[in-house]
């Protein structure tokens, strides 16, 4: 590639504040594009950003604060018994119980990303994953799992090791009855992959009901995973979004 050309790549910093900045920057950014992709159900939903400093900590937008109006300065950490130890806002109890077990049980995982979106619902009642049956979707290919249970608003700790024991080493979870989970090593790749499975929940629910769907050949949709499905591509397709909205809200870094 020639060398006037820009490509951009994921920072790297001299200093853990550098870093911390960053990730909190970027948490606000993606619940400003949930909020604007209307992914907002209430109070429910929630990305988290791993302190990369206190890596038993995570940022979380706080508990009843509409996603369209979050700012860097509204992010509250919060510790690993599930007390706000910086900001000025209370922690949604869900947050915590699912979050908390997600960053324990997965330390690469920088980033985890939560809410009731519409299609992502609509899938989770039926018990499906995302099939391989666009190219898109081949990003979940054999790395998107079942949560097969349903109990209530999960509060307990316990329901919140079964979601992340179900997630496994997959990149999304679909939680019964209730939504998506996904994760990445980043809060660009996290909430990538939360927007293109929500995308492509909505082409499989609409595809099946319209007729026979055409699935991908196995070697071609784990070809396509390996092509499509890391991390690294999720936050380069992110960065456009990123981009609007910076450009849209730059109140959100204040």
């Amino acid at each position: 590639m020639p060398e006037n050309l820009i490509f951009r790549l994921p920072p790297t910093f001299e200093t853990v504040e550098e870093e911390r900045r960053h990730r909190k920057e970027r948490l606000a950014a993606a619940l400003r594009v949930f909020g604007k992709l209307g992914f907002e159900e209430g109070v429910a939903g929630h990305i988290t950003a791993r302190d990369p400093e206190l890596t038993d900590h995570f940022w979380v937008n706080p508990f009843g604060m509409s996603f369209k109006h979050i700012r860097v300065s509204d992010l509250i950490l919060v510790d690993h018994a599930g007390q706000v130890v910086e900001g000025r806002y209370p922690v949604n109890e869900a947050a915590f119980a699912i979050h908390s077990q997600v960053h324990q049980a997965r330390p690469g995982v920088v980033a985890a990303a939560h809410s009731h979106s519409v299609y992502g619902r609509a899938l989770s009642a039926l018990g499906q994953v995302i099939e391989p049956i666009t190219q898109d979707a081949c990003a979940f290919y054999q790395d998107n799992a079942l949560f097969d249970d349903y109990t209530g608003v999960v509060t307990d700790l316990e329901e919140g090791k079964r979601i992340a024991a179900a997630l496994g080493g997959n990149k999304a979870v679909v939680l019964r009855n209730h939504g998506l989970l996904t994760v990445g090593d980043t809060v660009d790749a996290a909430a990538w992959w939360f927007i293109t499975m929500e995308r492509s929940a909505q082409v499989q629910l609409v595809a099946k009901a319209a007729g026979q769907v055409v699935p991908i050949e196995p070697a071609n949709a784990a070809l396509t995973h390996q092509q499509i499905g890391n991390d690294l591509v999720g936050w380069i397709n992110y960065q456009p979004l990123h981009d609007q909205i910076v450009r849209e809200q730059p109140d959100l870094f204040e």
